[in-house]
């Protein structure tokens, strides 16, 4: 008896362990696939409009959703009652729809590299409701280092220019913005929600496919065919469906500690690819993205040492 009970008890150890593991697996796949996502817009949106662009990526996503549902071991059944429903529906939308076309928006509004900082300020918006809602132990160093991300904000988008709210595009980095508070909203909403991540995403991404494709008809320019066909199903298959699907489990499984770091190398990876890329930044913007960055990564330390502590 009491020998099955220590075997028991040594099985829950070694299961224990496994948990974070798979949470920073699962989040470090999406960091992967993310950091390919500025790149390969900005040789995407060179020859093609945002509206092509944005269907190839949620056809994509829907396939490999569509997939992943096929399946998926999940047979609970969907959301009892409409405020449920809704409120499932409304995350994905957000989340998804909301935040990638935003983002694309801002690419081809401004500098890929500047809009790509702005909109993965999304961590930083992720700390300041952390502040808020999960009564953090250093409530000031997450509101400082929050504050320092959004003077680099400022510093990427000036870039150093004169009066620069009068020249370039603001609309772009307005978008860049509000598609991190899309993010934002999907990173803390996501694991409160009980639905499983592909029966969230599927229904958004088919609506991302019908208003894009209904924008692409209305435009009426060639479809992409051949390499440019292929690097925009990646980006709904890649990015936008394998990259979301693997954060969402990845904050199911463990998102307020460990797993939290390495969504704040997503910033400095697509930065650094860029950069190889072809893509320059101001020295003033220079400060600004290492304040973005650097303020990413204390923020990630701290909500990982009181994931930790808890």
């Amino acid at each position: 008896m009491v020998k099955r009970r220590d075997e028991a008890l040594s099985g829950t150890c070694r299961l224990g362990p496994r948990r974070p593991i798979s949470a920073l697996g699962f989040a470090a796949g999406a960091v992967a696939l993310w950091s390919s996502n500025a790149l390969a817009g900005k040789t995407l949106l060179a020859n093609h409009p945002v509206s092509q662009v944005q269907f190839l990526q949620f056809a994509g996503a829907a396939l490999v959703f569509a997939v992943i549902r096929s399946v998926s071991r999940d047979r609970a059944p969907p959301p009892v009652g409409l405020s449920a429903m809704l409120v499932a529906t409304a995350v994905g939308f957000v989340g998804l729809v909301g935040t990638m076309v935003l983002q694309y928006a801002a690419f081809a509004s401004v500098p890929v590299i500047e809009a790509n900082l702005v909109a993965y300020t999304w961590p930083l918006m992720v700390a300041a409701a952390a502040i808020v809602l999960e009564n953090p132990r250093r409530p000031a160093l997450l509101g400082l280092a929050a504050g320092l991300g959004l003077v680099g904000v400022g510093l990427v988008i000036s870039g150093g220019r004169a009066h620069f709210w009068l020249q370039g595009h603001p609309f772009g980095y307005l978008a860049a913005f509000g598609s991190a508070l899309c993010m934002a909203f999907y990173s803390v909403a996501v694991g409160r929600v009980a639905t499983s991540p592909e029966r969230l995403l599927l229904p958004s991404s088919l609506i991302g496919v019908a208003l894009t494709f209904l924008w692409c008809a209305w435009e009426a320019v060639p479809w992409p065919t051949g390499a440019d066909f292929a690097l925009g199903l990646y980006l709904g298959a890649g990015p936008m469906g394998l990259g979301y699907y693997f954060w969402a489990h990845a904050l199911k499984l463990g998102g307020s500690g460990r797993v939290a770091v390495i969504a704040y190398l997503t910033p400095i990876a697509s930065t650094v690819l860029l950069t190889l890329s072809g893509e320059r930044l101001t020295m003033t913007a220079i400060a600004g993205a290492v304040l973005v960055i650097g303020s990413c990564i204390a923020v990630g330390m701290e909500r990982s040492e009181a994931g930790n502590h808890g």
